[in-house]
């Protein structure tokens, strides 16, 4: 009896000896993915739209920095007037160059793979 309660309790020093290095290598591949795909905010204007590809080139205001927007059919479009509340779904053609956009997503290798796209009007439109 002596022996198999041994037996038992070396198993199970065993087993979870193993899980716990298990779950140790889990944990770094977790947060590898974490810092490789960030979520991450874009906002200027459009400088070249390309359909064909699903993206949009934006320059940062008052700045030369451009970024890679991409966009797919899960994407959101959205436009909203300047100090509005009220928030109008709108689809990809109706962002042209020029237009002002926030886009919020995923940075990855330096392109926002966006899920929201916000076209911003101003007062004037």
């Amino acid at each position: 009896m002596e022996k198999k309660l041994f037996t038992l309790f070396c198993g199970s020093v065993i087993a979870f000896s193993l899980s716990t290095a298990v779950f140790a290598q889990v944990a770094p591949a977790q947060e590898r993915m974490a810092k490789m795909a960030r979520e991450g905010r874009w906002e200027g204007n459009v400088v070249r739209s390309n359909p064909d590809k699903s993206t949009l080139t934006v320059r940062k205001v008052g700045s030369s920095d451009e970024r890679t927007i991409h966009y797919d059919g899960a994407t959101r479009w959205v436009s909203q007037q300047h100090g509005s509340k009220k928030v109008n779904e709108i689809d990809a053609t109706q962002v042209k160059d020029n237009d002002r956009v926030i886009a919020t997503g995923i940075w990855d290798k330096g392109v926002l793979y966006a899920t929201l796209i916000s076209k911003r009007l101003s007062h004037s439109k």
